[in-house]
């Protein structure tokens, strides 16, 4: 009886209950993650696309599969996600009474658990594909891809006008729900732990304890595997369980990591960031002087400032931008290395002729 009841413990409701800015927290962590590793991934594709063009077409296909196995890892080890436990809170089963709640080491049951993996991990991921679906068909409606007339058209034009009052409505189903929470009039910050049958508390000193010496009685526990399907199976459960681990270590130091860039790259510190990196503004270019043996430029724009009769072979000079005869600038250019006109340092392969639609 002992053993079935070593995951029970005694807890206050009122007490164990985090403050909004906890669970605000906690959700911003891992909403931060994914945008930050999109970043790096677009980067890797763009520097090699033979390589690591892969991971970006299939970013969120990779990214759900990673946070499944993230999440289920903690959701069964801690009674939390991975932000959730980041932050010190687990997750208590509604049917559990006031005065008896599980350890946190003993996971979530299994029904609590697959919803909760269902809210963290499928939603998001199907929530991407539908904006990047609206945005596509966006801009098949800017461009008229489709006919007017097409019932198609007809259909996703009425899809389009609908999804922002869907959105703004379940942003705000989200925004009641918390605001309940701040009040104390609720449980739940979000609906979705209502829905999973779920609430948020924080970690008592029994669940750290418990927690802090559940890998060591894991091991004395272990028992060599009888058969090869057995030995199968710990090998997996023993791969997922590194790769998962490996990767909330891997997220927890870069979780620091990630919290700077966003305070360099924030708005307010912009400011602070260009005065300490930004070059210092030029000076405006120096104008020199017309030499005075330099021929003034003709009223005529087809006459060459050079020879004064009308320009024949148009040449223009790449260093300032004026118009000569070919032979008359390129004579002078070569005894010159200079413009006629401005006197600017120039070469004969500055010199580009121009042909009109006339020749």
């Amino acid at each position: 009886m002992a053993e079935h009841g070593a995951h029970i413990t005694t807890a206050s409701v009122v007490d164990d209950q985090p403050s909004i800015f906890e669970v605000v927290a906690q959700e911003s962590l891992m909403t931060a993650v994914r945008p930050a590793l999109q970043h790096v991934v677009k980067v890797l594709a763009e520097s090699n696309p033979a390589h690591y063009g892969f991971f970006w077409r299939w970013f969120d296909e990779i990214f759900t599969l990673l946070d499944l196995l993230l999440q289920q890892h903690y959701l069964s080890k801690t009674s939390a996600s991975f932000s959730e436990n980041f932050y010190g809170l687990k997750r208590i089963v509604m049917e559990d009474t006031h005065k008896l709640q599980r350890l946190a080491s003993a996971g979530l049951p299994k029904q609590q658990l697959w919803k909760s993996i269902m809210f963290l991990v499928l939603l998001p991921y199907l929530k991407v594909k539908l904006e990047k679906l609206v945005s596509s068909l966006r801009e098949e409606d800017e461009y008229s891809i489709h006919p007017p007339s097409s019932r198609w058209k007809q259909f996703y034009r009425a899809f389009l006008a609908a999804y922002p009052f869907v959105n703004m409505a379940w942003e705000g189903w989200f925004f009641v729900q918390q605001l309940r929470y701040i009040l104390g009039k609720a449980q739940h910050h979000s609906p979705l732990l209502r829905l999973a049958g779920v609430r948020l508390g924080r970690l008592t000193v029994q669940d750290i304890q418990a927690l802090e010496h559940r890998p060591a009685e894991v091991s004395m526990m272990q028992q060599p595997a009888k058969s090869v399907g057995e030995k199968i199976k710990s090998a997996l459960k023993k791969a997922v369980g590194g790769a998962a681990l490996s990767l909330s270590t891997g997220l927890s130091v870069g979780v620091f990591f990630l919290q700077f860039l966003e305070w360099w790259y924030s708005s307010e510190n912009q400011e602070t960031v260009k005065s300490l990196t930004a070059l210092p503004t030029p000076p405006p270019p120096v104008h020199l002087d017309y030499n005075s043996d330099s021929p003034l430029l003709p009223k005529m724009k087809t006459v060459c400032p050079l020879c004064r009769k009308t320009r024949v072979n148009d040449t223009v000079l790449a260093t300032s931008g004026y118009v000569f005869c070919y032979r008359c600038v390129f004579n002078y250019v070569r005894v010159h290395q200079a413009c006629p006109i401005t006197g600017y340092p120039t070469e004969v392969q500055h010199l580009i002729k121009l042909y009109s639609p006339e020749n």
